[in-house]
């Protein structure tokens, strides 16, 4: 890729912050790639800050909603994958608290298992139970929320 001057980069990240949230952190890694320094990179991310295209707290509720309602995550595989972007954990939290009621959490993962569970024979064995837990914390649920889910969609 050619190496990009300041103007063209800022450019250049205020139209992909215009197609969809971007985190501050990504931008910062694409301006690298693009031939910034690291004092330039910073300094683009802090311009689109200020002009309202880079938000933490946005990005963090939009990747909280889109992971939880489209790819069913739970908070723990959300909160993993957000730090791993550098977002702050009150602001995970806050997303958390804003985007995810705790029965609308519980029904997804009792629904998740309920799928898993039509293809396994019934009665479940020791066994298949320790399979569906596992199955429910790889994708990121409490064992609290796991073992409720797991006592609904089996009685």
């Amino acid at each position: 890729m050619k190496t990009l001057n300041y103007n063209q980069a800022l450019q250049k990240a205020a139209a992909l912050c215009s197609q969809s949230e971007k985190c501050p952190n990504d931008i910062f890694q694409k301006a690298l790639s693009w031939g910034l320094s690291e004092k330039e990179a910073a300094r683009l991310v802090g311009k689109l800050t200020d002009e309202g295209f880079l938000d933490e707290a946005r990005y963090a509720r939009a990747f909280v909603n889109d992971k939880f309602r489209f790819e069913h995550w739970g908070k723990i595989k959300i909160a993993y994958a957000l730090r791993g972007k550098g977002i702050d954990e009150a602001l995970i939290d806050e997303a958390f608290d804003e985007k995810i009621d705790p029965e609308e959490y519980l029904q997804t993962c009792v629904e998740l298992l309920s799928g898993k569970l039509r293809s396994m024979d019934q009665p479940l064995s020791q066994a298949d139970r320790a399979r569906l837990f596992r199955f429910a914390a790889q994708r990121g649920f409490e064992t609290f929320v796991i073992s409720k889910a797991l006592a609904v969609c089996t009685h």
